[in-house]
């Protein structure tokens, strides 16, 4: 756009001092270069652009006298309607003005004559908007709303819909993300990239750190390396992490042709939106994963689960799908491996074919299922600690694969229990640990029982006269804490009665449970009449 901007300044001027047919080629020659069409290019090089933009500024008066229907009671009153309105949209202000406009004359907000009232009450949305256009710019303090910087790679990009797609051969695939942000989407955290062929069903997922342009690039790079045959198309969403000159500017410089899906039509894309359920959410589920080695841990789950998916797991494809009425009938092949889906279609190359019956030859399902689980295994742990081993790395624990495979006949019996997968929270009781004044609690006692208004600083000198090594200043607040706890038991005996044995802590100082109810106990007390 920049470069379009000073092509225009530099053209423009020599444009408008041309004879006739000069103009003509130096029209040809800009919109050739530009891309522009050819009628926007000549409203630009004229300089008509410039005074569309003055002529939307214009004052209420020109407005009047242009369309002298309406005069300036009417706008004034549109304008204060458009306010209470909350500066909603012509067609919606449209169908308010008839409950507005009684409502503010019933208070006394507005007061019309006849003929000014019915020509508000008759207004159109387009007229609206013609009324309130210099109201709206200097609303919006004088400025248009902005297009988004990827609207013009967007523009350039074709759409592709479900139906456009007419059985294509294997290479083009869709593309799509999938977000490991747990409940939130704040901060850097770790995304997969999916790739599904349309043809054949074969799926690629790719782990990318952080949200850059630069990944996406060395992500759709290495899926070119994994798929087994070469990639022809892609299809995106409207993501502005795929709508950028980067990525779209190497899709077509690698000989890839870029379409994209329609916004907020998740069904243009419905072949790779399957995936991302029965794949990623099956594999990985809605935790949150961050760093480098979140990333790894990811890397290594998808490089066994690609091959135990793609050769071993079939999966349905749609065949034809019609609709009756309200219903829409769908029918499927029967489900086949998308493994011997490329084996059997005729656009795939034998070279390419033959590497895939040696993969097909070495490849071992239990193998495959127990990395995929150990991998699992280390993104749970994750999971469970909330991210607090993103910073450091951990050696996978070592594979016995014979237990793993006796355990494949018992494994039923725990349910559906995927490391990924949430799990059921189990509350751990605090940890009780022994007090510092447990040896000398009886001394405690034996001194508040003789001195009720003894301070804890008093008691903290007594005891550090008699264990010069184990009590300092420091422990003041452990001492305080004590004789408030026996304080309350002591006037829960008074107005009470006698605690009962059983219910007298051990350990020097209350648990908090107890202090609080100790606490309650007290308040209560208070307000028993004497």
């Amino acid at each position: 756009m920049a470069g379009r901007t000073e092509l225009l300044e530099a053209v423009s001027l020599r444009y408008r001092d041309a004879k006739r047919w000069e103009r003509s080629r130096i029209l040809d020659e800009f919109a050739a270069v530009t891309g522009y069409h050819r009628k926007h290019a000549i409203r630009l090089l004229s300089g008509l652009g410039d005074r569309k933009e003055e002529q939307e500024i214009i004052t209420a008066d020109q407005a009047v006298s242009q369309r002298g229907r309406y005069g300036p009671e009417v706008r004034d009153a549109l304008i204060q309607l458009w306010e209470v309105a909350d500066r909603v949209c012509s067609k919606r202000l449209r169908p308010m003005i008839a409950v507005l406009l009684p409502a503010l004359e019933q208070h006394g907000r507005v007061t019309l004559d006849e003929a000014p009232r019915g020509r508000l009450l008759e207004v159109s949305a387009a007229t609206i908007d013609r009324l309130l256009t210099g109201v709206r710019l200097v609303a919006g303090s004088g400025r248009r709303r902005p297009a988004g910087f990827g609207s013009a790679v967007r523009r350039s990009v074709p759409i592709r819909t479900f139906n456009d797609w007419n059985d294509p051969a294997p290479g083009w695939v869709e593309v799509d993300f999938v977000s490991h942000g747990g409940t939130t989407v704040s901060g850097a955290f770790a995304q997969t990239m999916v790739l599904t062929d349309v043809a054949t069903g074969w799926t690629e997922c790719i782990p990318i750190v952080v949200r850059e342009a630069e990944m996406v690039v060395h992500a759709l790079g290495r899926a070119r390396e994994l798929f087994p045959f070469p990639l022809r198309g892609v299809d995106f969403d409207n993501d502005s992490l795929f709508m950028n000159d980067l990525v779209v500017g190497w899709c077509r410089a690698a000989g890839l042709e870029v379409t994209r899906s329609r916004a907020y039509r998740k069904n243009d894309q419905a072949w790779v939106e399957q995936k991302n359920g029965a794949i990623v959410r099956q594999l990985v589920g809605y935790g949150r994963f961050e760093g480098v080695l979140a990333g790894e841990s990811l890397g290594r789950l998808y490089a066994s689960a690609r091959l135990h998916g793609n050769l071993f797991q079939p999966s349905f494809k749609l065949r034809e799908k019609r609709r009756e009425g309200a219903r829409v009938i769908k029918r499927y092949y029967l489900p086949v491996r998308p493994v011997m889906r490329v084996l059997t279609h005729a656009a795939v190359s034998e070279a390419d074919k033959s590497k895939l019956r040696s993969m097909m030859a070495v490849a071992d399902p239990v193998l495959l299922l127990a990395e995929i689980r150990g991998a699992q295994a280390e993104l749970g742990k994750r999971v469970d600690e909330r991210g607090m081993t993103a910073g450091r790395a951990e050696t996978p624990a070592p594979l016995d694969l014979s237990v793993f495979t006796a355990s494949l006949k018992v494994a039923w019996e725990a349910g559906e229990q995927r490391p990924t997968h949430r799990r059921r929270y189990v509350r751990v009781k605090p940890i009780v640990r022994p007090s510092m004044l447990d040896a000398v609690r009886d001394q405690l006692l034996t001194w508040l029982d003789a001195q009720p208004a003894l301070t804890a600083v008093a008691a903290l000198e007594r005891l550090r006269a008699l264990y010069p090594e184990r009590f300092t200043t420091d422990h003041l607040r452990t001492v305080q804490r004590f004789m408030k706890v026996r304080r309350l038991t002591m006037a829960r005996e008074v107005l009470l009665g006698p605690m009962p044995q059983s219910a007298v802590p051990a350990a020097g100082v209350m648990g908090p449970d107890k202090t609080m109810q100790a606490a309650d106990d007290m308040k209560s007390l208070s307000n028993i009449p004497s």
